[in-house]
């Protein structure tokens, strides 16, 4: 019963190239790497290169002699800068987790990669079990994703996490120094290193001429959710650290400011402008909306044929022969799961005649799971789909595919090829790229995105996709049957555009508007004669 396609309607052969292949990405590129700073510094909490002993191929246990195999990026930011490191010969400063790490490693924890090409510099960091704990399972996880995602109940202070993330930063921030020169550029990642740009930019040793900048990658907390945090003050001046702090869209930056008005009166916030000027340092707020590898999901998705998503999925769910509806998260209350089941439940209340016809197929990764409130919520999503499946289904059909098997990224994008609804519905997500990768993977834009308007995403895809409230369980089983009950034209239609929208801001677009950013932050602060007027910069920027 899978739906039949129609020919697509007459568009723009801008559209018709990017539904059927998606060629013109490269095209809407400026010359790729026109903007990469001479210097780059990376710093982020995963690293791009793992080193693990290969145990099932022998050897001793002093490990000098076991194989060592290396764990390569995969996808995401992690492989998306890869190459750019690559090409400026740059460093990347993370925590070395594999066991296997500080063998290959130098005197100095410093090891160069990729294998075999040696084109720039891995610095390891080396945490003990008890920093991992405190720094990444604590303070990280436990107190600063549940406060800026909304679920401040979920907050657990524990003695020692914060003074261990305090140390783990200023571990951190000690590494920058060590490799950090005149023509610098410090690029931090995200939540687990908001005390660092502080750090780096007070340190005597780190030339003043270096530009530090981070991309907070979740949400930023509203100042009513920040006030649960004692260490609010310290978050808020450790980023102010920074010459330039990026957010996904315009209210997380928006947040942001409102936080420092209320937390730090002694700044000067410039709404106008986005900047914040604190302890004789000013630093530049932008929203720019992170994109995916948007021709890479494309190839892979066309790669996969049905008969290959049969047998991941079972005889019973082929593609060809029922209607298909996926999820794909991480196993993290955030992404609303739950509500999703429920919805589902609502939906096939309501529409009897879809039972035995619409499969819904859930991959789940398992994370964090060493945190009581990830280890509630995993037993909490696999009974509901248990209970549900076991109240609709038969011998022939389950109502729900559960599964946390770990598939191969062709495999996951043949998923997302032949998904006729893809429901997205977190509760709260800074961006979500799974939405991206999917249009991106649609490549005969038959399917339909039903989105949370809560998402990062949905800024950009929201107009084109079914809105839900990802908190109201009718409103998702409602946007389920708008989907479903959608003309294939229509589908069409909307496919196209999102797909555009995808291929137009996809991540080599996000990366040359940070560094357009970056890039003018630096000019700024070497320029101290004339200083531009920031206000009329304007960074390359994909097209909404």
């Amino acid at each position: 019963m899978r739906f039949t396609a129609a020919p697509l309607s007459s568009t723009s052969n801008r559209q018709r190239v990017r539904a059927d292949g998606g060629s013109r990405e490269s095209d809407t590129n400026r010359s790729a790497g026109s903007n990469r700073p001479e210097s780059l510094l990376v710093v982020s909490n995963r690293q791009p290169y793992r080193h693990k002993y290969d145990d099932g191929e022998g050897g001793n246990e002093d490990g000098d002699d076991r194989p060592i195999t290396v764990d390569e990026p995969a996808g995401g930011l992690t492989a998306g800068l890869d190459p750019v490191v690559q090409e400026v010969n740059g460093t990347w400063i993370a925590w070395g987790d594999g066991d296997a790490d500080f063998t290959v490693a130098d005197e100095n924890n410093c090891v160069s990669v990729p294998p075999g090409e040696d084109a720039y510099t891995l610095r390891r960091i080396d945490l003990s079990e008890e920093a991992v704990e405190s720094y990444y399972y604590g303070f990280s996880n436990r107190v600063l994703w549940p406060l800026c995602h909304g679920f401040t109940d979920l907050i657990c202070h524990r003695s020692n996490d914060f003074d261990w993330y305090q140390t783990v930063n200023e571990r951190f921030a000690d590494a920058v120094a060590d490799h950090a020169s005149e023509d610098s550029v410090v690029w931090v990642q995200d939540y687990h290193f908001a005390l660092a740009p502080r750090l780096i930019q007070d340190d005597d040793s780190v030339p003043e001429s270096t530009t530090i900048a981070q991309f907070w990658h979740i949400p930023w907390p509203t100042p009513s959710a920040l006030q649960r945090c004692p260490a609010a003050g310290h978050l808020l001046e450790g980023v102010l650290g920074n010459d330039l702090l990026g957010f996904h869209v315009e209210w997380y930056a928006d947040r942001f400011l409102e936080c420092v008005e209320q937390f730090l009166p002694a700044a000067d916030v410039n709404r106008t402008q986005r900047t914040v000027s604190y302890d004789g340092h000013t630093t530049r707020i932008v929203a720019t909306p992170m994109g995916v590898n948007a021709s890479a999901y494309d190839q892979d998705a066309r790669a996969v044929d049905a008969a290959q998503i049969s047998t991941l999925l079972g005889d019973e769910c082929n593609p060809d022969d029922v209607v298909l509806g996926l999820g794909v998260d991480r196993l993290d209350y955030t992404k609303g799961i739950p509500e999703r089941f429920a919805a589902l439940e609502r939906f096939f209340e309501r529409n009897p005649d879809w039972r035995g016809e619409f499969t819904f197929v859930q991959k789940s990764t398992p994370s964090r799971t060493n945190i009581p409130a990830y280890q509630h919520h995993g037993e909490l999503v696999r009974g509901e789909a248990k209970r549900i499946n076991h109240r609709f289904g038969t011998d022939e059909w389950q109502p729900i595919i559960y599964t946390e098997a770990y598939l191969e990224h062709e495999t996951l994008c043949g998923l997302y090829r032949h998904a006729d609804v893809m429901v997205v519905n977190p509760l709260i997500d800074g961006m979500n790229l799974v939405a991206q990768e999917f249009v991106a993977s649609n490549v005969d834009a038959t399917g339909t995105l039903v989105l949370s308007e809560r998402a990062g995403a949905h800024d950009r895809l929201g107009s084109h996709a079914v809105s839900i409230d990802p908190t109201d369980v009718t409103d998702i089983a409602t946007g389920i049957e708008e989907a479903l009950a959608m003309p294939i034209r229509e589908r069409q239609r909307r496919m196209t555009t999102l797909r555009n929208r995808v291929f137009d801001g996809n991540l080599e677009r996000w990366m040359d508007a940070q560094f357009d950013w970056i890039e003018h932050v630096h000019s700024d602060s070497s320029d101290t004669d004339s200083p531009r007027d920031s206000s009329e910069f304007r960074p390359h920027e994909p097209t909404a």
